[in-house]
């Protein structure tokens, strides 16, 4: 089974998941487990990318407003 087709099936067992077998939820659980951990491995690299950004962006804005002060802007 493709990843299309296997994406395509997980969709159509989360649509009608009452009446989806018991292998077919489990299938359906796994996937969505897979995404879930996929997606938070990328939200906590985001979080650390946004914070070293923001380091870098204070350690700069600091030397600029210092020697501002030095020239009496």
């Amino acid at each position: 089974m493709t990843q299309k087709e296997k994406s395509e099936k997980v969709l159509q067992i989360i649509k009608e998941y009452k009446t989806s077998s018991n292998k077919d939820l489990t299938l359906a659980m796994d996937c969505i487990q897979e995404d879930f951990e996929y997606t938070k491995k990328l939200v906590l690299k985001g979080t650390e990318q946004l914070d070293k950004l923001e380091l870098t962006y204070n350690t700069i804005l600091k030397e600029y407003q210092k020697r501002m002060k030095q020239n009496g802007n």
